[in-house]
């Protein structure tokens, strides 16, 4: 029987911004240690972090405000979320995406298993342009990007609508999500789940790995 990995995108694949402050400072010429933002890798010196967490703002709006904050900093006016990774990451994004995700993708690809994406904000975050620069991606068969189907997790919707187009069964589907409201929304639907840890990968790839009944071991 036939499985699919459903990957979120930031933070999943690619590692969050709070990881790659030092990259983004550089990019951007800032000093170092510029950036002291540091999400779940410091909730207690981060309370805007806490705030979305606490669903008093949105995901998109925590990151609004922190494309706005590092703007001031350059002298910059971005507007858009897209603006600011644009600046960050540069014209290679490969070296922001994790290892650990590839193993695994490919492991899953090899397997036989179907891949597939569920993304609240990949283009709106990352830009149309950037998916063109990841050639793994080409590996997915199916790429839900709420940037266009406006149908945002954890609205069961967007679920369902993703099992749908991958043609399985909802248990058959494992979904890797950083947010534990999305995770929320998954199991919902009967979809099989990790919540991801940014902190540590490599276990989350692990796991997920397990539940399509691969070895998890490195390619």
């Amino acid at each position: 029987m036939s499985k699919a990995l459903v990957l979120d995108f930031g933070g999943v694949i690619s590692r969050t911004l709070f990881e790659t402050h030092h990259l983004t400072e550089k990019a951007l010429g800032l000093a170092a240690g510029t950036l002291t933002w540091r999400g779940p890798f410091d909730p207690a010196g981060d309370p805007l972090w806490q705030s979305m967490q606490e669903d008093r703002i949105t995901e998109r709006e925590y990151w609004l405000q922190r494309a706005k904050d590092v703007a001031e900093l350059v002298g910059e006016n971005w507007t858009q979320m897209s603006q600011f990774v644009i600046a960050a990451r540069g014209a290679d994004p490969m070296p922001v995406i994790r290892p650990e995700a590839l193993n695994a993708i490919e492991q899953a690809r090899r397997a036989g298993c179907k891949l597939a994406i569920l993304s609240n904000e990949l283009d709106l975050f990352y830009g149309a342009v950037f998916r063109k620069k990841l050639p793994f991606l080409e590996e997915f068969s199916v790429i839900h990007d709420a940037t266009y189907t406006k149908i945002l997790k954890p609205d069961r919707r967007a679920y369902e609508a993703l099992i749908k187009d991958l043609a399985l069964a909802a248990g058959d589907c494992i979904f890797v999500d950083d947010q534990a409201r999305n995770i929320s929304g998954a199991r919902a639907v009967g979809m099989k789940t990790v919540h991801f840890d940014v902190s540590q990968p490599a276990a989350g790839f692990a796991r997920a790995l397990d539940l399509l009944e691969l070895t998890g071991e490195t390619l």
